[in-house]
């Protein structure tokens, strides 16, 4: 029956379906085209190179700018305002000298040092602001002559007369002469304005220039960029988007479940790499698909056998709960009738078997409990509710009180959670531990039972620790399994069924349970239980 179950091995499929595994796993040769990688590249290749033509012919285009903008406001202009300054400092002069003459006060002298010093500093400026225009340093140094003549033909004569005579009497005729001589030097002075006027209105008119080829070629660059993302787009769209748009749809399709569909292979290499590749995936789905439906029959055929079979215990579990618990009990009733009724008729031999009928059909009788109890953990207690374990040990401690006293046991416990389970089947688990606990007592001193909780992330952790015989470290895993038992029946009473019923219990509510094999004076077990969410 259990080979008529297992599936039948087909030698012939699976030597083609791992040859057809290892081609796919072969590394492919190469195949001509170009990549996405490669078209990638030679893209930003040409973007680069127009991004540095555009740059350059920008940068040239602002420094151009920058140069004639900064020659107007920092040469032109304030050579302009030095001309202008350049005047009063000359005015000045001349308005000292005239206010001398008529009144004598030595005060009016002092505008026409200051003009001088104001004069030089002036011309100076001019020089060094436009060195590079001969005209205007011809001019200024004609305004200079110009000058100079005045103040040493006209000026210094006129200031030396007035020393020697208060009031001469030449006075009207000597300005007259020195006005005349003057506006020889305002004639320069406009000269000298006029061509740098000229010249500030030609750097105007080169400025108005640069600015408008600099807007002429940043409005190249917006187009050229423009221009290449559009290309770029298009180009994208056409190689890349528009072939891996069809091999998405058409990778929905087989997602969907149309095995048969054929995966598109267009657009760049790399591309068509990729649609092979999935379409061979496709190909192994399909065929792992054929072999998955297959076992699935199978298993829905199996799962059927073993609902059946699950029925079948359900009928035992029913039949020795019932059925087989009659006949023992019977004959443990007609056991000790026989040893009330006739004991006294029976010699010491057969007492003693019908003391061992009695025993044997209780033991029997325990053992078909525990057994049905171990059975529904699981199955029939599945109520999972809030459950106060404080409540649940004090239970279990009032359920021991007989055993606890007769031992003179103490159990300690304080600060247990609430977690989530079922309240019967944790009542089973604590009455098994602290059972264990004070059965398995040290003759030498009474029991003492101490329970720990510690909480972790998730879960709390638990101890039952004794002062009892213990258990060694080799027994670890066996002390967890059904039947097993470490003492001799007489010894210690039992079915060596409580550990294991624990061990079920607890991984039925999503926790592990293990010894402590590290304690020392004693046994102690570990074992964890979920935390409420």
């Amino acid at each position: 029956m259990r080979n008529r179950d297992r599936p039948s091995a087909e030698p012939g499929h699976a030597v083609s379906y791992r040859r057809r595994v290892a081609e796919t796993t072969r590394t492919p040769a190469p195949r001509a085209g170009v990549t996405t990688q490669r078209l990638f590249t030679i893209i930003l290749g040409v973007l680069s190179l127009l991004m540095l033509v555009t740059t350059v012919s920008g940068t040239y285009a602002l420094t151009s700018t920058a140069a004639v903008s900064n020659r107007l406001s920092d040469r032109i202009s304030p050579a302009a305002t030095a001309v202008v300054t350049l005047r009063g400092a000359l005015v000045d002069q001349e308005t000292g000298v005239r206010g001398y003459l008529l009144s004598g006060d030595r005060d009016f002298l002092q505008p026409y040092r200051d003009g001088q010093a104001a004069e030089a500093a002036s011309r100076e400026r001019i020089r060094s602001l436009l060195p590079d225009v001969p005209a205007v340093q011809a001019q200024l140094g004609a305004v200079q002559a110009q000058a100079e003549r005045w103040r040493s033909a006209v000026a210094e004569p006129m200031v030396a007369a007035r020393d020697r005579q208060p009031a001469p009497p030449d006075t009207a005729a000597l300005l007259s002469r020195g006005k005349a001589d003057f506006d020889r030097i305002r004639s320069d002075l406009v000269t000298l304005e006029s061509t740098i006027g000229a010249a500030r209105t030609a750097a105007r008119a080169d400025l108005a220039g640069a600015r408008q080829l600099r807007d002429g070629i940043f409005l190249a660059i917006f187009v050229v960029f423009v221009a290449g993302l559009a290309a770029v787009a298009v180009l994208l769209r056409l190689a890349v988007l528009r072939p891996l748009g069809r091999l998405r749809v058409a990778a929905r399709q087989v997602a969907g479940g149309d095995f048969g569909q054929h995966l598109p292979r267009n657009g760049p290499r790399d591309l068509v790499d990729l649609a092979d590749d999935m379409d061979e995936m496709r190909r192994q789905i399909s065929d792992a698909l054929t072999r998955s439906i297959s076992a699935g029959e199978q298993l829905r055929q199996q799962a059927v056998e073993l609902q059946r079979s699950n029925a079948d215990l359900e009928q035992f579990a029913y039949v020795a709960s019932h059925d087989l618990q009659e006949p023992l009990r019977k004959v443990a009733s007609f056991c000790q009738m026989l040893e009330r009724r006739y004991a006294t008729e029976l010699d010491d031999r057969g007492r003693q078997y019908l003391h061992f009928a009695v025993d044997g059909a209780s033991r029997m009788q325990v053992l078909i409990n525990d057994l049905l109890m171990f059975s529904r953990v699981g199955r029939v207690y599945d109520d999972v509710e809030d459950v106060d374990l404080h409540q649940v040990v004090e239970q279990a401690e009032r359920d021991l009180s007989h055993r606890i006293e007769e031992s003179g046991a103490t159990v300690t416990y304080d600060g247990l959670p609430v977690v989530p389970g079922d309240q019967t089947l944790l009542a089973l688990l604590w009455q098994n531990l602290l059972g264990n606990a004070v059965k398995f007592a040290h003759p030498g001193r009474p029991p003492r039972v101490t329970v720990e909780v510690r909480a972790d992330d998730d879960e709390w952790t638990f101890a039952v620790a004794d002062n009892g015989i213990g258990i060694e470290s080799t027994y670890a895993d066996k002390i967890f399994v059904i039947f097993q038992r470490l003492h001799p029946r007489g010894s210690y009473p039992g079915t060596g069924i409580g550990l294991a019923l624990c061990k079920r219990i607890v991984e039925f509510h999503g926790g592990r349970i293990w010894l402590d094999d590290g304690y020392s004076g004693g046994a102690r077990i570990c074992f964890t239980l979920p935390r409420r969410s």
